[in-house]
């Protein structure tokens, strides 16, 4: 036991400290993230009461046996009484196992009282193996759980991770660090890396960036905010999203699931968009119906678009009901994808009205959930619904540019107007 090395580096301590039951960690290549996972499962195997275990799950089999194995019989050799190599199995001097696993057969994790797990490069794991079978292993024992990762934009793992963040839940905690908060790796060799590589490349795998998907198609420095001009006219434009019942829906899995999105834009009579307020969310088709009749009331839009469809159609009895109890009516229209893929549509519509100052947002109004999809758009992972909605604008606040006539012209035929 006395050549045990548990030597941490400071980022280790601190989250191994912790005391936090769901631990999520997002962290650049090299900083010691597999050190950190050997050693809490060592430990935690040691403390580990008759009849249970803990598991150390990667993507794939061979990715467990690359990552951890060797790391494992290195680090606990003075405590680990026998290893099956074939099952990646490890039993400790007290009789615990240390259970080696991948997640793309979920179903062997299966039956296995676990006192702790870690999951390691939770990004390329599919949620199902936590969701559906390691998180029931572990509640017979209230059993802990560490994950660990470098980010691929904005999946299950980000949002763990953001869960850990918000503190709103004791029971998660989150921590992010990049390859320079290990010490052991030579900061000439970290500016060398991002010198030679892209600049995506060297934010995800060094930075641990969850933002870096981005594609540049919209800058930051084009979004403008306002105060509502006086004069203009309201469209209204919806992009419906599935009306789900969300409430029976997993936590994890509602964050995952398209919003629906009711755009208020006024178009002065230069063409310009002051964006009023997108309100999105996931409702029920009744919900949906008196959201959009709320905004019809309010604004007084010239007309409503709408995305041509099933959706458009299963809501439209709702809200003409609606309109007529009620007594608020507004035109509404057919929005069409215009055999556009959505990607090229956003970008035909938004990008140079944003490049050029045409598009003005509601200084009142909390965007970061619009500006968060604008700027990682087009990315895989990451909502698109709002900018997606604003886009629609572009078919409904057709301006005229005619010039005024003179006040004492008439028509010389007034059925043609001519």
């Amino acid at each position: 036991m006395s050549d045990l090395n548990f030597s941490l580096l400071p980022w280790q301590q601190e989250v191994f400290t912790d005391t936090t039951r769901f631990k999520v960690i997002a962290a650049g290549r090299r900083c010691g993230k597999s050190r950190l996972a050997a050693t809490t499962l060592i430990i935690e195997g040691l403390r580990c009461p008759q009849g249970s275990a803990v598991l150390y799950v990667s993507p794939t089999m061979g990715q467990s046996r690359q990552i951890i194995w060797d790391l494992l019989l290195d680090l606990g050799r003075e405590v680990i009484q026998s290893s099956h190599v074939n099952n990646l199995d490890i039993t400790l001097i007290n009789g615990a196992r240390i259970y080696v696993r991948g997640s793309d057969r979920p179903d062997t994790l299966r039956g296995v009282s676990l006192t702790y797990a870690v999951l390691d490069e939770v990004a390329d794991i599919k949620p199902e193996a936590w969701e559906q079978v390691i998180r029931a292993s572990l509640s017979d024992k209230k059993g802990r759980a560490m994950f660990i990762g470098t980010p691929k934009g904005r999946n299950w793992f980000h949002d763990l991770w953001k869960l850990g963040q918000d503190e709103q839940d004791k029971d998660w905690k989150s921590w992010h660090f990049t390859t320079a908060d290990n010490p052991l790796i030579d900061p000439d060799e970290i500016a060398s890396a991002k010198k030679t590589l892209s600049t995506f490349s060297f934010k995800q795998e060094y930075m641990a960036s969850f933002s870096n998907a981005g594609a540049d198609v919209f800058k930051e420095e084009w979004i403008k905010y306002g105060v509502e001009p006086e004069h203009g006219s309201y469209f209204i434009a919806i992009d419906l999203a599935g009306f789900e019942e969300v409430a029976k829906q997993a936590a994890n899995s509602k964050k995952r699931l398209d919003e629906s999105a009711i755009c208020v834009v006024k178009v002065t009579d230069d063409g310009k968009w002051f964006v009023k307020e997108i309100e999105h969310g996931r409702w029920d088709i009744r919900e949906t119906s008196a959201k959009i009749l709320m905004k019809m009331r309010d604004y007084r839009p010239l007309s409503v678009g709408i995305e041509r469809g099933a959706l458009k159609n299963a809501v439209l009895p709702y809200l003409s009901d609606l309109m007529r109890k009620s007594n608020v009516y507004s035109h509404i229209v057919d929005l069409t994808h215009g055999n556009r893929k959505k990607t090229d549509r956003i970008i035909w519509s938004l990008q140079g009205r944003f490049e050029h100052g045409r598009v003005i947002l509601n200084s009142e109004e909390d965007w970061d959930d619009f500006v968060d999809q604008l700027l990682m758009f087009p990315s895989q992972g990451v909502h698109d619904d709002l900018p997606d909605a604003l886009s629609y604008m572009d078919q409904l606040a057709v301006t005229s540019y005619f010039e005024e006539a003179e006040d004492d012209w008439e028509p010389m035929d007034i059925i043609a107007g001519i």
